[in-house]
């Protein structure tokens, strides 16, 4: 999922917390199984680097590591209990932008024109909520470059690629230092998230975008469901 088009984590954070994590442990591992999936399909699609808006990827890189360094020490400080009650919300965020995203950027496309500037500000978010949750931030990027950008979600999908396996390695650091990876379950998922790293970002060049979005907003709106559920019930 994360290499055709971002949310893995929407499938394996609920599995761990199924498995009996705290949600916050859950979420600090499901990031670190699924880096170096994400290393992998950075790599494959490595040869369709280019800049954004005239920001260079050294710059973007830079910007979205700091950005997830900040965010995963907000959730190092965040209780599982409150960590439970936001994340419902984090997921309805991360389904609109799925559902909506793309249509909402190219409405206020036609309307304002954006900079290199606001691309800069923007990045810097997205990276601090790569860090904290990550949920969705592979469609948001989409979304957001392709308002400031003009470019196609398409040429897009190698830098999106990169800048996740860029905040999911400072939030990896920061998790493996303060103890919040649960191993035995982090390993299993963590060759998973390889193997299928590798060969989705091959099967993103084959699918239509249309089949990879569909099938990425049923499981975001299913575990979106769920989440709510099991907060506030």
């Amino acid at each position: 999922m994360n290499a055709l088009a971002g949310g893995g984590s929407f499938a394996t954070m609920p599995a761990l917390i199924g498995l009996g994590l705290p949600s916050t442990f859950a979420n600090a591992t499901s990031n670190v199984s699924l880096q170096p999936g994400a290393m992998a399909s950075a790599w494959a699609y490595r040869h369709g680097l280019q800049p954004i808006s005239g920001v260079s990827m050294k710059t973007m890189a830079g910007i979205t590591f700091v950005g997830g360094l900040i965010g995963s020490l907000l959730l190092v400080a965040t209780s599982a209990r409150a960590f439970d009650l936001i994340v419902p919300w984090l997921l309805l965020f991360a389904t609109l932008a799925i559902a909506f995203g793309t249509r909402a950027s190219l409405w206020l496309r036609s309307r304002v024109e954006i900079g290199p500037k606001s691309l800069v500000g923007v990045q810097a978010l997205l990276g601090i909520y790569g860090g904290y949750f990550g949920g969705g931030v592979g469609l948001m990027l989409t979304a957001a470059w392709g308002l400031l950008s003009g470019a196609t979600p398409a040429t897009l999908a190698p830098p999106r690629t990169l800048m996740l396996a860029v905040a999911n390695l400072a939030a990896t650091i920061i998790f493996i230092a303060t103890g919040m990876v649960v191993w035995a379950l982090c390993v299993p998922m963590l060759i998973g998230g390889i193997v299928g790293g590798h060969y989705g970002a091959k099967l993103g060049l084959l699918l239509s975008p249309q089949v990879i979005r569909v099938w990425t907003l049923l499981v975001t709106i299913a575990t979106t469901i769920v989440f709510f559920w099991r907060a506030y019930s």
